[in-house]
Formats: structure tokens, C-alpha cells, sequence
């Protein structure tokens, strides 16, 4: 009934209004509901139940589901305390750099309704890594809260050292907090920042991981990886991520650049001239790299599904194909509030009909 209000009424009139404005809103919101403790309670009761078959362990964390927020959602970390109440069993705040950024160009937001994806040109939009865990600093968090790290986007960082110096900035400043996060994501595929500077190649890329090695993080670490790399470039990445242990899981993946992806209509393509796509445009480039790296490195490392979930069929999909979690955003904005529920509720009637009893024995099923 939710979902079917969100749908039919909710999302015509957001639909009318300013993405960005939106989204402001929503989030001031949700930090007010997370701030009461009886509307917690309700969302919970309708939201928030146990299905043991959900459950696992993985790093050291436990999860009570396996669906969570990815990055560029929260990204001044004001729901941590609301979307355990909606079902979700984890959720990453950012992403946040060493210095504040007030966002790209407007605009920063789009909505492509036929093509079921959203335009997103924040280019690491945040308040700073400081700002941000000082706002944390007296939360304590009901599920596991990862923390997103990227590089600051400027065009004044002109070599990669200077770019590695300015994560590695951002890591010192984390590891100095004494907010009870649980994870790093080390963010390098975003396609909207500023200048040259890439952690693609492997040579950049292992330069970058022997740099956050020398920190001795105190918290597991994923890597958010891009998808719009060949499978060749995908596995070279690997062969470097997996040779560094204290990397314990990669994110697939990230937004979709390819502007003539067969998912994309055209016409509402045409509209933005800067940017880069979530949602349906990723889900089939997503399932394929999941597929590639469970084959090819699952005895290595974990794999974190994201891009195109819409309902508890794309997120067992995922996970079929070799997703120990998965990650959603731009299902939220389509479905609704209610989404994450829907599918933590369908996927034990999954597992059941594939004879199975945990997720944990569908990772991997299909690969």
C-alpha cells in the first residue's frame, strides 16, 4: 500500500519539482524522523523484521540484511539514524574528501522517468571529512555505517601524488575520529571530477592502495569500482586490489558514462549536457563485472553488488552472480520508501524456492 502511494500520488508531484530541491528536503526530513524515538519505533514495526536467512557475518560486521545505501545519497551523513528503521541492513555516509565542496555546476540532479535512471553531476558534493564525523560525533548507529573516501575535486591537484596525498589526508583525519563507524569505501571511479587525475591504471592504482596500506587502517576496506571499463582493464584492477590483503571487498559499480546505452532514451539524454547515469543503464554492466570477478577472484575478495535494483529479483540476481551484499539508491527514488522492506521480506521466499536457507549459499550460484 505504501509503494502503491508512493508511486501513484508521492511521485507525480516530486516528480514536478527540482531534483536537487528534492532531495534537500527528503534528507532534512529523514534527520528530523531519525532524531524521535517513536517514530522510529513505527517505521520499525512496519519496516524493520528478522529473517534469519538474512543474516550473516562478513569482515567482522554483522549484517541483519544484505541490502544497503550506497554513497552519494547521504552524502552530509543526516539518515544514519532513520534507515535501520526502513529495513536497511547497512548504509555509507559521503562521499567525503579532505576539503569541502559545494557540488558542480547545476544541473547537479536529474530524473530520466522512461529510462529509470537518474542524471548525477555532484562530483563529490560534501562538507568535508572533518565537518561531516564532527556532526557524528555523538551518534551511536544501529547498523553498520561505512565511510566514503575520495579525492577532493579540484583541477589544482596536477599530479597523482598530489591527489594521493589529499586521500591519504582524509583517511589520517577518519582514523582520528572517534565516531563507531564500521567500514571505509575508498571511492576512485566517480566520472564527474574535476581534471586528469585517475586511479585506472594499475601502476596509479597500486600507488594509491601502497599509500593507504602505510596508514594500518583500523577498519575493513571496499573499493567502489567504475563500470565502464572492459573486462581486460576490470582484471587488471583486480590482480592489483586483491595483491593488497587489508582490501576486503569491491563495489560494482559505479555510474553509467556510455550515453548511448541501450537503456538510455535518447530524447531525455539530450537534456543534460554534463553528467553521468545511475540506475537501469547500470544494472546490466553491473551483473556482468559481478559475474567476471566472482569467476575470476571470489576465492580473493568480496563483491558488493550496485547499479540498476529495483526490486528483491535484481538484488538476488546479483547475488546469484557472486554479490555477497548489494547497494541501491535510484530504486528508492522509483519504488519508494517501502523498497528495501519489499525486498528483504521476498528474498527468504527466493532462497526457499531454490532449496536454499541462507543467503549466503545463493553468492556465487550463477556465476
Amino acid at each position: 500500500m505504501i509503494g502503491f502511494c508512493y508511486r501513484n500520488i508521492m511521485k507525480p508531484i516530486f516528480f514536478l519539482q527540482d531534483p536537487e530541491k528534492v532531495h534537500i528536503r527528503t534528507t532534512h526530513v529523514g534527520e528530523r524522523l531519525g532524531e524521535s524515538a517513536p517514530v522510529k519505533k513505527i517505521f520499525s514495526l512496519a519496516f524493520r523484521h528478522k529473517y534469519p536467512a538474512l543474516s550473516q557475518s562478513l569482515f567482522g560486521i554483522g549484517f541483519e540484511t544484505p541490502v544497503g545505501l550506497a554513497a552519494g545519497f547521504d552524502y552530509e551523513a543526516k539518515l544514519t539514524q532513520i534507515l535501520p528503521s526502513l529495513g536497511f541492513g547497512f548504509g555509507t555516509v559521503g562521499t567525503l574528501t579532505n576539503f569541502p565542496y559545494e557540488g558542480n555546476p547545476r544541473p547537479m540532479l536529474g530524473r530520466l522517468p522512461h529510462s529509470r535512471s537518474l542524471m548525477v553531476n555532484k562530483g563529490f558534493k560534501n562538507l568535508g571529512v572533518k565537518n561531516t564525523l564532527n556532526n557524528l560525533r555523538d551518534k551511536t548507529f544501529e547498523y553498520p555505517v561505512g565511510v566514503s573516501i575520495g579525492k577532493t575535486n579540484t583541477a589544482a591537484h596536477k599530479t597523482q601524488e598530489e591527489a594521493v596525498h589529499d586521500i591519504i589526508a582524509a583517511f589520517r583525519i577518519a582514523e582520528k575520529s572517534s565516531v563507531p563507524f564500521a567500514y571505509y569505501e575508498l571511492n576512485i571511479s566517480c566520472p564527474n571530477l574535476a581534471g586528469s587525475i585517475e586511479f585506472y591504471a594499475p601502476h596509479h592504482l597500486r600507488n594509491l592502495l601502497a599509500a593507504v596500506e602505510t596508514l594500518h587502517v583500523k577498519k575493513p576496506l571496499f573499493i567502489k569500482m567504475p563500470i565502464s571499463k572492459t573486462d581486460a582493464e576490470i582484471s587488471e584492477m583486480l590482480e592489483v586490489i586483491t595483491s593488497f590483503s587489508f582490501v576486503q571487498a569491491v563495489i560494482l559499480g559505479n555510474l553509467q558514462r556510455d550515453r548511448h546505452n541501450p537503456n538510455l532514451i535518447p530524447e531525455e539524454v539530450a537534456r543534460f549536457t554534463a553528467g553521468n547515469f545511475s540506475g537501469l543503464p547500470c544494472q546490466s554492466r553491473s551483473d556482468e563485472l559481478i559475474r567476471l570477478v566472482f569467476r575470476d577472484f571470489g576465492k580473493k575478495i568480496k563483491i558488493i553488488g550496485c547499479g540498476g535494483i529495483f526490486s528483491a529479483k535484481d538484488a538476488y540476481r546479483k547475488m546469484k552472480l557472486g554479490a555477497s551484499l548489494v547497494e541501491l539508491i535510484t530504486g528508492l527514488v522509483y519504488e519508494g520508501p517501502q523498497l528495501v522492506a519489499q525486498i528483504n521480506s521476498e528474498l527468504p521466499e527466493f532462497l526457499a524456492r531454490d532449496g536454499l536457507h541462507s543467503i549466503r549459499e545463493a553468492v556465487g550460484l550463477d556465476a
